[in-house]
């Protein structure tokens, strides 16, 4: 995967076209991470705004979409392939205007491309 490819969603996460994913549940192979409170494309750089509640100290985080493996809209859920831990560690986000800073949101590409490839098949 190529560093611009984190920021676009991988063919096997069919989304609806034009379907929102606000308020859909995230799962990462080890647990809830949280809901989407949005989805945003600033700079080309798609990712998702994700609620974790009280999981990081009532944080959210931003994840880019590149790392989503599937998506089930009947569902509402949204599957990601890093760990809880790895979404945790990533560059933190403190405010909405992050997602309009090309910096910023390239260091988050920079830590999720760097992060090791999962076999979205296997648990």
């Amino acid at each position: 995967m190529t560093v611009d490819s984190i920021w676009s969603y991988p063919p096997q996460a069919v989304r609806e076209p034009g379907g929102d994913p606000t308020g859909f549940t995230v799962v990462a192979p080890d647990g809830v991470v949280g809901h989407v409170d949005r989805e945003a494309d600033h700079f080309g750089m798609r990712h998702l705004v994700v609620d974790t509640g009280v999981w990081v100290f009532g944080q959210s985080v931003l994840v880019p979409v590149g790392v989503v493996t599937g998506v089930d809209a009947g569902e509402r859920r949204i599957e990601v392939a890093c760990s809880r831990t790895e979404i945790k560690a990533a560059p933190r986000f403190r405010t909405d205007s992050e997602t309009m800073d090309p910096d910023y949101l390239r260091r988050v590409g920079e830590y999720y491309h760097g992060l090791p490839p999962r076999d979205p098949n296997v648990a």
